[in-house]
């Protein structure tokens, strides 16, 4: 009888162990998953931030280029079409900068949404097994 306890209670403690480090190991599958979630959200934070000064930068260079064309229409006949040609690609780039901002801002995965999925199906599996 006194054998038979001992094993009981040895194979209750090697369950409780069994369960603590399965416990652990999803705790830090967890944590993985929300250090790559917070990682490709400040990646996606600077390369918004790259566009967008990009975008800023190609506007204000148009918008200087736009005033010296004004500046130069009532010079001779040229020299309008060249810098007319130049302010039009630094604004054409800017409008492609801020469009490009913008399509990643409204294309942009929900922030922690990998980690919220496993969330999930953990809940499940823990629902369907009780």
């Amino acid at each position: 009888m006194a054998g038979e306890s001992q094993a009981t209670s040895g194979g209750l403690f090697d369950s409780l162990k069994t369960l603590s480090v399965s416990l652990v190991g999803i705790f830090h599958t967890r944590l993985e998953l929300l250090s790559n979630d917070i990682a490709e959200e400040r990646e996606h934070l600077i390369t918004l931030l790259v566009l967008v000064q990009l975008a800023l930068f190609f506007l204000g260079v148009g918008v200087v280029l736009l005033a010296l064309l004004v500046v130069v229409a009532f010079w001779e006949t040229h020299r309008l079409l060249a810098l007319g040609s130049v302010t039009g690609g630094f604004l054409l780039a800017s409008a492609g900068a801020a469009w490009l901002a913008l399509h990643k801002t409204r294309t942009r995965p929900r922030l922690f949404e990998a980690s919220l999925a496993e969330l999930s199906k953990d809940r499940q599996h823990l629902t369907s097994g009780s």
